[in-house]
């Protein structure tokens, strides 16, 4: 079994999951210095029921592919690598969403959370609710980013669920070392790292939508000779052709495939692609420039800095 295809949604779950932790973390010792440890089992039933939701989530969106399928089976081999393009760009924009985001809310986190509980504790009889409806809204919120983006890798089967599966565990495990035993963990370290990656993985998951976008046009321009003309970019055009995507830019098939090791690692970690067309390439490097730009200037690095600073650093 090829295990590299869980190793995206292992980053991603990682990542949301520690982030979801330190609000259950900071929830709970809270709760503790109020004196209100008997809210205690509304913070775990938060974190329960918002996995379960999530999962439940997967569970429909895979449920309406197939239904599409079954209900239009001619036109199948369309409908699945579409549906997974479209779960594709949802989850580029709200991952590339919430990696901006979170990163720009980070140092407010502590104190945002701690306000809402103190507010959902002088709710009286209602308290319970306000800090169940606190870690739902958490656990939900970053469950449903990693679900979309699983649903967006359906056709990779379980393995991707594993990754995630495996992301939560190790995350709840640094959330017990973290607020359980007081172990010290450089967590602004540990989002930046999480942060790169991820950047890279949802830049790769541009590469792959788009793929799959080409492969559902030119699997219909070939079931539909009315819809033909959709293909703008003909075989006799070059030897390695797309659909919609243009002119073959690069190629290392031959040299790094991207379903051999270690292509397929780096496929799954960075994004890397042994065959990318001209369309492909400008979204890549128009995504890495605009969102890239965004996220280091979040992490207060201008990119024209840290650029220099490596260039300094290497002359050294």
């Amino acid at each position: 079994m090829d295990f590299s295809a869980a190793l995206p949604t292992f980053v991603i779950t990682l990542r949301e999951g520690v982030e979801a932790a330190l609000v259950v973390g900071i929830v709970l010792a809270c709760l503790k210095k109020a004196k209100a440890g008997h809210l205690n089992p509304w913070v775990y039933a938060g974190v329960a029921v918002g996995l379960v939701a999530s999962a439940l989530v997967g569970v429909l969106f895979s449920w309406v592919i197939q239904s599409l399928s079954a209900t239009y089976p001619q036109y199948a081999p369309v409908i699945e690598p579409l549906l997974e393009a479209v779960f594709g760009v949802i989850a580029i924009a709200m991952l590339s969403w919430m990696l901006i985001w979170m990163t720009q809310q980070a140092k407010y986190l502590k104190g945002e959370v701690e306000g809402a509980v103190t507010a959902a504790i002088k709710q009286g009889d209602g308290a319970g609710w306000g800090v169940f409806t606190l870690i739902l809204i958490a656990v939900l919120r970053e469950g449903f980013e990693t679900v979309l983006f699983i649903v967006a890798k359906f056709q990779q089967g379980l393995v991707p669920a594993l990754g995630a599966i495996s992301g939560i565990a190790v995350a709840a495990g640094i959330g017990v070392l973290l607020f359980k035993w007081g172990v010290k963990i450089n967590i602004r370290l540990f989002f930046q790292v999480m942060g790169v990656l991820l950047l890279l993985i949802v830049a790769g998951l541009v590469v792959s939508s788009l793929s799959l976008f080409d492969e559902s046009v030119n699997t219909l321009a070939q079931m539909d000779r009315k819809s033909a003309e959709l293909c703008f970019y003909y075989e006799r055009f070059a030897k390695d052709h797309s659909c919609i995507l243009g002119p073959l830019v690069w190629n290392t098939s031959s040299i790094l495939p991207d379903d051999q090791f270690p292509g397929v690692v780096f496929k799954a970690l960075i994004g890397y692609r042994d065959k990318i067309y001209v369309v492909q390439a400008v979204a890549y490097l128009l995504f890495m420039f605009t969102i890239g730009s965004l996220y280091f200037n979040s992490l207060g690095v201008p990119v024209g800095a840290s650029i220099q600073r490596e260039k300094s650093a290497s002359r050294k």
